[in-house]
């Protein structure tokens, strides 16, 4: 099987749907596992392709990366942050890396607000067989069946009903796709769109957009607070498959008082502190963050610098 290089990880959006957690930080920055989320995207790329090179485009509280990624490289990788001070959609923030994507080999896009396990390299490998120029990751479930394929053929012949609505196998879009630079041409330099739309443009054009079905391993969406917190699961069912370590929990640096309970589903970040007497469930302290003495939490976010007091249950601090 060939290889890839270079992968684009989407990190750019608002984060409506997660707010107030991304008032002060990009969604693929929250913390997950006391790491932010968009690190698993690079080990899981690193682990399964051999990725050494990434861009993220950034926009909302763009500085934010600049402050998690001071040498702007994570695990040996070199990042480049590609600021947006206008968004420019996906298919756009692509063409604005024209300069920096590789002109004769495919390379990988992944969305910043998945977290996922899945197996990359079947993908990469019908990728690179069939010349596609745009290969689909799919899963059979989900909340979103809106991508239409066709199976025998390995073709994707619609997406979100714009050319075949009655197409009756549908099936859910990772957020993960492979790209050649074959599908530059349907790119409108400049325009502001959602990749999306050359993608109908292409299959229109008789282009070759393909799909495979992965369903192995874990995938989540976690743009929405119920989604985030029930990522904490994800651990006692040995996520992710590719690391030999579990998450981290509870971080060594948090400071953690007497006759404290904390379940096995809570995550307690670096420099956080939880006095005495305190009782955590199903909740996630980010770094800097204060549980007071004799507070009860479930389900609930404490953002760092922020106290969490009394009893508090769905709250985010």
């Amino acid at each position: 099987m060939g290889t890839i290089s270079k992968a684009f990880i989407l990190g750019a959006g608002l984060g409506t749907r997660l707010r107030p957690l991304t008032d002060e930080l990009p969604k693929p920055l929250v913390p997950v596992f006391n790491r932010p989320l968009i690190t698993f995207a690079f080990s899981h790329l690193r682990h399964d392709l051999g990725v050494g090179q990434f861009a993220v485009n950034t926009h909302h509280c763009h500085e934010a990366y600049d402050a998690a990624f001071p040498q702007h490289c994570e695990g040996g990788s070199a990042l480049l942050f590609r600021h947006e001070p206008v968004l420019l959609d996906t298919a756009g923030g692509i063409d604005n890396l024209r300069d920096w994507l590789p002109r004769d080999d495919s390379f990988v896009v992944y969305n910043g607000d998945i977290l996922t396990d899945l197996p990359l390299a079947p993908a990469l490998g019908q990728h690179l067989a069939t010349g596609d120029d745009v290969t689909l990751i799919l899963r059979s479930r989900g909340d979103e069946l809106r991508v239409g394929f066709d199976a025998a053929t390995g073709r994707v012949v619609d997406m979100r009903g714009a050319l075949r609505p009655d197409w009756p196998h549908r099936y859910q879009f990772t957020g993960i796709y492979f790209v050649s630079p074959a599908f530059y041409r349907f790119l409108k330099p400049g325009k502001i769109e959602s990749v999306v739309l050359p993608m109908v443009e292409a299959i229109r054009a008789g282009g070759r957009i393909g799909g495979i079905v992965i369903d192995e391993g874990e995938w989540h969406d976690l743009g929405e607070r119920d989604a985030y917190l029930d990522s904490l699961s994800l651990a006692s069912r040995g996520f992710p498959r590719y690391s030999g370590q579990l998450p981290e929990r509870i971080s060594a640096s948090a400071r953690i008082g007497e006759e404290v309970e904390i379940d096995a589903f809570s995550t307690i970040g670096a420099g956080a502190v939880v006095e005495n007497g305190a009782v955590i469930r199903e909740s996630v302290i980010w770094p800097d963050g204060v549980v007071a003495a004799g507070a009860i939490l479930n389900r609930t976010i404490v953002r760092g610098g922020r106290i969490a007091r009394g009893t508090l249950s769905g709250v985010d601090v």
